[in-house]
């Protein structure tokens, strides 16, 4: 049986932390990807980690005659899905840029699974499915109702993946709904580079310590928490990474279609985080209250029960590691991979 993986988006943040984990499984990855928000380097990088660099596909998950002879050149067991845009301000700015990244891309890409006869997908979801008004922890049998056309696309593809699933009971699938990724390898060697401003809070909170930006914005200290500040369930990007390989392993077992939440089940403030951060780092991080942003919501973590059933895995990174990996990347690559 092959043990090749087409891996899309490979080149980026979490894409690239798959790679090490998969190929540490005995897996081969197959990185497809337009490096519109990733690196090459990143691929390199997992050759320096693991003794085996992935072999790059530059082009795009919409390019339908590109994925045909991507499924003919080699035998593909599976697909790991995680191609696609994911700012949920810019999803906002340029919604039908999303929905035919995300929607139109995922549909091209499952056309062209089914007519090469590969039926296994782990696809990449997001928590942001869940919407404003569920109360944490979050389950995967609650409803989805996404407030962003980021998470709209999630829950999209989602559907068609049940959809799909409803019509040919013999797909394969994982949809993995993670919360908050942060942290890098602990090599140091590869991790976050977002372009521009960062979104995400750890990103942000290294660029300040490494003299890029010049204070955290905390985004409201005035929310129901204990101190105050939003609380959020963040995950080491290598757990998740060992997540999805999980995940692959339990499709292999049996067909089916599985929702499966991955995250610590614990929720982390953001100054909690900035704390563990100013541990790692030795000094106080330099941070400033901002007002609360639209569409945020004061608490949320996930019930991660049912993955700790189905897959047998749970994280294994506390948050020093997340905080003292992130800082290693950062320190050692100030301006990411460029």
């Amino acid at each position: 049986m092959s043990r090749n993986i087409l891996v899309t988006g490979g080149a980026g943040y979490i894409g690239a932390h798959a790679c090490v984990a998969l190929i540490e499984a005995g897996y081969t990855p197959l990185v497809l990807d337009n490096l519109s928000n990733a690196s090459a380097l990143s691929l390199q990088r997992v050759g320096r980690i693991s003794g085996q660099t992935p072999q790059l596909i530059e082009g795009d998950i919409r390019d339908g005659a590109l994925l045909a002879r991507v499924f003919a050149a080699q035998p593909i067991a599976a697909v790991m899905h995680f191609a696609g845009l994911k700012a949920v301000g810019e999803s906002v700015a340029q919604p039908l840029r999303y929905y035919d990244n995300n929607v139109a891309g995922s549909c091209t890409l499952l056309g062209a699974m089914r007519d090469a006869g590969v039926r296994s997908l782990v696809f990449s979801s997001s928590a942001t499915v869940y919407g404003e008004h569920a109360q944490p922890p979050l389950h995967e049998d609650l409803p989805c109702a996404p407030v962003n056309p980021y998470g709209q696309t999630k829950a999209m593809i989602e559907q068609m993946l049940a959809d799909l699933h409803g019509s040919e009971p013999g797909w394969r699938i994982a949809r993995l709904r993670y919360f908050n990724p942060v942290g890098a390898h602990r090599s140091g060697l590869i991790g976050e580079d977002p372009r521009g401003i960062p979104n995400n809070l750890m990103p942000y909170i290294t660029q300040v310590a490494v003299g890029r930006l010049p204070a955290l914005r905390v985004f409201g200290t005035d929310w129901p928490t204990p101190d105050g500040s939003g609380v959020r369930d963040y995950i080491h990007v290598m757990d998740l990474a060992e997540g999805h390989v999980a995940a692959l392993r339990r499709l292999e077992a049996a067909p089916g279609l599985h929702t499966l939440n991955l995250g610590t089940g614990t929720g982390v403030s953001v100054l909690q985080m900035v704390q563990a951060f100013s541990a790692v780092l030795g000094c106080p991080l330099p941070w400033q209250a901002a007002p609360r942003r639209t569409g945020d919501v004061a608490a949320c973590w996930a019930d991660t029960t049912r993955a700790t059933r189905e897959l047998g895995w749970r994280t294994q990174r506390d948050l020093q590691a997340m905080c003292a990996d992130a800082w290693r990347w950062q320190q050692g690559n100030p301006q990411g991979y460029a």
